[in-house]
């Protein structure tokens, strides 16, 4: 292990992955990383991955690699994306009298989510329990001297607290089975921080995302100053229609809501599949997945130090489509 004097050195904190491995060699090239010995690294920044590096991409095994390689070599810190830790139930087995047979349900949604990964490592069993393993190593949140990093939300309360019963930032086997309760604390922490937080809709009303999944919520700001309607919270990549949107929050909807004060350390989120150019939510906030497995960009902040987060620290690669790449062998996404 090749240890670090983060106080001296710049950070790089890249957007999710999901399996988009030569985009994202493309992206450290592009930041002045180099291959030494097999493995990217830079003398004097550190990337920092947003988790997803997992799921529906073509080259989800070489970004694994790619990304362990750099984290267990001091060159890169990861924090853990909701497809790790869904990969990780789907992947588990239930305990006695759980009435389950895996913690996470094997059901078409489920199955379609993981398919790609578990179709490209199907000649490498050994390798995916291997990374099944390390997902247990990769925190679920980061706390540098300047900034932090979590993969959807950053909720001071669940996350003082988690430190106080798990002693760090990662989860153990325990930990797994009890997040499977969704309404238990384990499985607050886990749909907090991975998946961000949401509202229930008004009675009777659900949205159906392009992604063909019907809902009764709406994922949420956890930074939003003082809302007031619906569409001063709603943070997700479908929005909600106008009728709804202009609906004020009530005193208790408030109550639910999360704030992230100016006077914070900057937090990087991935996650939620952001669009157009990349530029901070607020001056200490900044969701780096731009949808590079949609054909969006693969993006990167980079991160020396500053309190102010700035538009011009961003950079990114565009993921090239097929007839614009000319072969099969370029393309480093799939239509979704």
């Amino acid at each position: 292990m090749v240890v670090h004097n983060s106080a001296s050195r710049g950070f790089d904190i890249i957007g999710d992955i999901h399996g988009c491995a030569n985009t994202l060699a493309r992206l450290l090239d592009q930041m002045g990383y180099r291959k030494v010995n097999g493995i990217y690294q830079h003398a004097q920044r550190q990337a920092v991955f947003i988790g997803d590096i997992i799921d529906r991409g073509p080259r989800i095994r070489e970004a694994l690699h790619l990304v362990r390689d750099m984290v267990d070599h001091g060159f890169a810190q990861i924090v853990m994306g909701n497809h790790e830790y869904n990969a990780l139930g789907y992947c588990t087995r239930a305990r006695p009298g759980s009435g389950r047979k895996w913690l996470r349900e094997h059901n078409t949604r489920h199955d379609r989510l993981i398919k790609e990964t578990l179709d490209q490592f199907e000649h490498y069993p050994h390798e995916w329990n291997e990374f099944l393993e390390w997902f247990y190593t990769i925190p679920l949140f980061l706390e540098e001297q300047d900034f932090r990093a979590v993969h959807a939300c950053w909720d001071r309360n669940l996350i003082e607290k988690f430190k106080q019963i798990q002693g760090g930032n990662c989860i153990d086997e325990d930990f797994l089975h009890a997040s499977s309760a969704i309404e238990s604390f384990a499985g607050q922490v886990m749909d907090n921080l991975l998946r961000g937080t949401d509202l229930r809709l008004p009675e009777g009303l659900s949205i159906t995302g392009s992604d063909g999944y019907t809902r009764e919520f709406f994922r949420t700001r956890f930074w939003a100053n003082n809302p007031q309607t619906y569409a001063d919270v709603v943070f997700q990549p479908d929005p909600l229609p106008a009728e709804i949107a202009q609906r004020p929050l009530s005193s208790e909807e408030k109550k639910q809501l999360l704030s992230y004060p100016e006077s914070e350390p900057p937090v990087f989120v991935g996650h939620y599949w952001m669009e157009g150019e990349p530029a901070p939510l607020k001056s200490n906030v900044a969701c780096i997945d731009f949808s590079a497995v949609k054909y969006g960009k693969l993006v990167a902040y980079r991160m020396d130090g500053e309190q102010v987060l700035s538009k011009d620290k961003f950079v990114s690669v565009d993921v090239e489509r097929p007839e614009q790449a000319g072969t099969r062998q370029s393309e480093d996404s799939v239509a979704r």
